[in-house]
């Protein structure tokens, strides 16, 4: 398990986002999943951007939605991110990721936190979110149109809103949290991103509590890789997981 690296928080740092800097600092991994990489394991390593904006005086985060006709995670809403490529730190990964796929200038962001690093026990894949201060905004497209459908800023304070908060529920029996993003409210963030929202905001104490959200299904291209697990699987046999499952709804499921 990787160790987080000891960030100075610049003196700069927007009032609102200071106690997401302590929070980041104090958090740990099992405040986050009971997916934690076992001791003594190699899993894959990989890093994502969460990066914090500002516009008109509102926070913001940027997230990117995936190409709908991907292999994986096909129209998924994420935060820019991928593999750690050999002698990189989760730092530079991020930034690079970031610049690869939508343009963002590294020196325009300014690193101050990164979360403890969390596993995806099905793809084996070891993942640490690096919080970044957007100190320069600029212009961001989509560099891949066969990797991302379109680039999102969500304001924050409209994203925990309680009419933007949802349940998603999954075909394979899996329930939980989402919201509503994009301009019409159309777009389902959900899984594995959703879930990092979800419960690092609510350490933070940004979430409101919601009374039975509305359930959400998912639409038809965000269920096509799951869909094509389930022909390949063998009778009787449960697909292959995905890596959306919450570890509080596995016991629940019978899920090993």
């Amino acid at each position: 398990m990787s160790d987080r690296p000891p960030l100075v928080v610049p003196d700069d740092l927007p009032t609102w986002l200071r106690p997401v800097a302590a929070a980041a600092n104090a958090i740990k991994g099992s405040d986050l999943t009971a997916f934690l990489p076992p001791e003594g394991s190699n899993p894959r390593r990989g890093a994502v951007l969460m990066l914090f904006g500002e516009e008109d005086g509102r926070g913001d985060l940027l997230l990117t939605e995936r190409a709908h006709d991907m292999r994986s995670h096909p129209g998924q809403v994420s935060f820019p991110g991928g593999t750690i490529d050999p002698g990189e730190t989760a730092i530079e990964a991020a930034l690079r990721e970031g610049e690869e796929e939508i343009g963002v200038d590294p020196a325009a962001v300014e690193v101050f936190a990164v979360l403890p690093e969390l596993w995806l026990p099905p793809s084996n894949f070891a993942v640490t979110p690096v919080l970044g201060w957007w100190r320069d905004p600029h212009p961001v497209e989509v560099a891949s149109p066969d990797e991302v459908h379109e680039i999102h800023r969500v304001v924050l304070d409209e994203l925990v809103l309680p009419e933007r908060r949802i349940a998603v529920r999954h075909p394979s029996g899996w329930t939980g949290p989402g919201f509503l993003i994009g301009d019409d409210l159309d777009v389902i963030l959900w899984g594995f991103t959703g879930g990092i929202i979800t419960r690092f905001f609510d350490f933070l104490g940004w979430l409101p509590p919601v009374d039975e959200p509305p359930v959400h299904g998912l639409p038809d291209y965000m269920l096509a890789e799951y869909e094509q697990r389930v022909a390949a699987a063998e009778d009787g046999d449960e697909p292959d997981s995905l890596d959306i499952l919450d570890p509080d709804d596995r016991a629940e499921r019978g899920s090993g």
